[in-house]
């Protein structure tokens, strides 16, 4: 085996090295071979290859060919020598090569570059995992300035049987100090043998290999992962081309503006926010403040002194309120409910409810006799055999008003036949009917139930979650002439689709609730109220996202006597929906809005406009509005009770103030959320029939009490 060791020798003597030439670079001499694949120098800098190809040169033998290369420099030559161990030099001075011994100059001189091209197999065997060229070596471990000498010795052993030789520091200093060009030189050279030999399987290293299979690794990946993508894109990719169209008209509508000028909307859109660009405020200096931050609020409050605040004294509660509290805390021990009015019977009813203390033997006591409303909240405690031994014998020829929500436990289709259903005349005075929640509920236990009540008026079939459209038009033919309140929130096998002609049926329909249907869009909606939206008063929208301005605006022109709206979640609405309600609804009174994107000029300039009727106002999450919005409020709502101003965070304790203050009719406030609120406004507010819900600190379901 042979053994290529390479070293830095540094400077015997301390004069500096002059100057190498071109010229004084080692020519090899031996026969052009194959270009074998190299790999990474170990960490010892020596290379190792099996010594089977060198032919006797000028007489020398195979093993006399086993070499150490060492180069000196003559102080006054500057010549190179190699020596061999057969004791035959080979000089290479600054202006050519020069032989002592056998002429074997040129041989000897390619052998060089044949023991470099042989540390590449030897590499290759040792599978060291990286391929670096013998040159670059060199070039690395010189930096530019010193290369490494090699020290080659060969073995007849196999070299697997030998280990490595460990050389002697005299040894060590026989190497050779070449200059960087020799590495430069040789590479260039080896590039000339590779070309002028036929190479039929060009060489592969080891990092290109590696470099090969880690690129075909990564293309057969992402081409496994693009088939799949391919594969479940169209499980995803949804087009409703009628919802795209909805919102481009949209859009085209949101461009032409809401009204022609001067509509009463836009005349208080265009004060306010001239009033807003002239609150410009002086301070002593002069000194003007923007109307952003360095602006104070333009309202002008006082609040009441601390000193001089005092809490309203406790009031004492009603002998009907003590009494209801003392049969909630005791309702196992009431006997009877004859003479009770069907007001209390509710209020009770709720009140067990609401405190889990509802149970079968008051539901003994509502169903006895001939009762005219059974009002029960919560019957999720019922089961099927409690259910059939209340209602089994139950007169209900004079029950008007059925409310048994979240009956799905206890109320299959199947005991309806003998139960409320047992006759064709069960339910004749029946106008009322609340099964929300009934889940296990289908369409053939529905039109059981109206088949034995013809005059129902009223229904509300929220959460039941087997009814489909048929269902509907069930209800349409049986009583689309009396029918005036349809619930079907939450209903989601009930597509708006198909029952839009069933709707168009219900020819005294006032109240509307669709919350949360996502089959809910513009067109349907609009074809509705176009047909049947002028005895319309109540229309709940809640979670419908397809809506947009377009539709709003189809419902104040089709829709003038509606009292009721609620556009809660609906976030595609823009200021100019606003407007279409404000020119078109002017009866509202409740209005619910909650996570829309008005600003707090367009809320103001509705309130300006339209909001003299309004009752109710619900502008929760709705985080653009402050001062304008309080100042229109409290100069205008003159009829308001309840404000829901939660999470509008822009509200300040003057604003809040002014609007409490202001309207001497407002019953509830609630601020959820509000934590800008300070006992300023808490303390300071002079309206003493108010109730602020959601303060910090305070009971969270207080305002359920009583």
């Amino acid at each position: 085996m042979t053994m290529l060791r390479s070293r830095e020798i540094p400077s015997v003597s301390g004069k500096p090295r002059p100057k190498r030439h071109s010229s004084d670079v080692i020519q090899p001499s031996t026969p052009a071979r194959k270009q074998e694949p190299s790999a990474p120098s170990p960490t010892n800098k020596t290379f190792r290859r099996r010594s089977s190809r060198l032919e006797s040169l000028n007489g020398v033998t195979a093993k006399e060919v086993s070499i150490s290369v060492c180069s000196k420099r003559k102080s006054n030559g500057g010549e190179m020598l190699l020596s061999l161990r057969s004791g035959k030099k080979v000089a290479k001075s600054c202006d050519g090569i020069e032989t002592s011994g056998n002429d074997i100059g040129s041989e000897e001189n390619k052998a060089f570059g044949d023991l470099v091209e042989e540390t590449k197999i030897v590499s290759k065997e040792k599978g060291k995992g990286k391929a670096v060229m013998a040159e670059q070596v060199l070039l690395d471990q010189g930096k530019g300035t010193v290369e490494d000498s090699c020290h080659v010795e060969s073995c007849e052993k196999p070299s697997s049987s030998v280990s490595r030789r460990k050389y002697t520091r005299e040894e060590k200093a026989k190497g050779i100090q070449v200059d960087t060009r020799v590495g430069v030189q040789v590479m260039e050279m080896e590039m000339e043998i590779d070309v002028s030999i036929n190479i039929q399987s060009p060489p592969v290293t080891q990092p290109s290999i590696n470099n090969e299979q880690n690129q075909n690794g990564n293309a057969s990946r992402n081409q496994h992962f693009r088939d799949f993508a391919e594969k479940n894109a169209s499980r995803f990719a949804r087009f409703d081309a009628e919802m795209e169209e909805e919102e481009e008209l949209s859009d085209k509508e949101v461009e032409q503006q809401v009204e022609d000028w001067p509509g009463p909307f836009s005349t208080a859109m265009k004060i306010i926010k001239d009033r807003e660009e002239n609150t410009i405020l002086h301070d002593g200096d002069g000194v003007l403040f923007s109307s952003d931050i360095e602006r104070s609020s333009p309202i002008v409050w006082a609040p009441r002194r601390s000193d001089s605040f005092t809490s309203p004294p406790p009031t004492a509660p009603s002998l009907q309120q003590l009494s209801m509290r003392v049969l909630v805390k005791n309702a196992d021990a009431i006997t009877s409910l004859d003479y009770v009015p069907d007001a209390l019977r509710v209020k009770l009813c709720q009140l067990l409810c609401d405190s889990r203390r509802m149970d079968v033997h008051f539901l003994g006591l509502l169903v006895r006799g001939s009762p005219t409303g059974i009002c029960v909240p919560d019957c999720s405690w019922l089961t099927e055999e409690q259910f059939t031994e209340c209602f089994n014998n139950c007169d209900t020829s004079n029950l008007m008003v059925l409310q048994l929500d979240q009956c799905g436990r206890c109320m299959p289709d199947y005991v309806l036949p003998s139960t409320l259903a047992r006759s064709p005349k069960s339910l004749p005075m029946l106008s009322s009917l609340s099964l929300s929640g009934a889940c296990r509920l289908s369409d053939v236990g529905l039109r059981a139930l109206v088949s034995v009540a013809p005059a129902i008026t009223s229904i509300n079939l929220s959460q039941c979650s087997l009814l489909t459209s048929s269902s509907i038009h069930m209800l349409s033919n049986s009583l689309g002439s009396v029918l005036r309140e349809l619930y079907l929130n939450e209903c989601q096998s009930i597509d708006l689709n198909l029952i839009l002609t069933a709707l168009k049926k219900f020819e005294k329909l006032e109240v509307l609730s669709l919350v949360d249907l996502p089959s809910v869009t513009g067109r349907l909606l609009r074809d509705f109220v176009t047909a049947r939206g002028q005895a319309l008063k109540q229309l709940i929208l809640t979670n419908s996202v397809k809506i947009t301005d377009s539709s709003i605006k189809d419902i104040s022109e089709n829709c003038p006597n509606l009292r009721v709206l609620d556009l809660a979640n609906v976030c595609k609405l823009t200021d100019c929906a606003l407007g279409y309600l404000a020119n078109g609804c002017q009866a509202l009174e409740k209005l619910i809005f909650c996570r829309n994107s008005f600003s707090d000029e367009a809320v103001a300039a509705f309130v300006e406009t339209s909001g003299g009727s309004l009752v109710e106002l619900s502008l929760n999450n709705v985080k653009k509005v402050g001062h304008n919005t309080a100042l229109s409020l409290a100069k205008l709502s003159e009829k308001l009770q309840i404000l829901d101003v939660s999470w509008c965070r822009d509200m300040s304790d003057n604003a809040l103030g002014y609007i409490v203050d202001s309207c001497s009719s407002l019953k509830v406030l609630k601020v959820f959320g509000c934590t800008q609120i300070t006992d300023a406004f808490v303390r300071g507010h002079s309206n003493p029939s108010v109730k602020i819900l959601g303060l910090k600190m305070d009971p969270f379901l207080d305002h359920l009490a009583d």
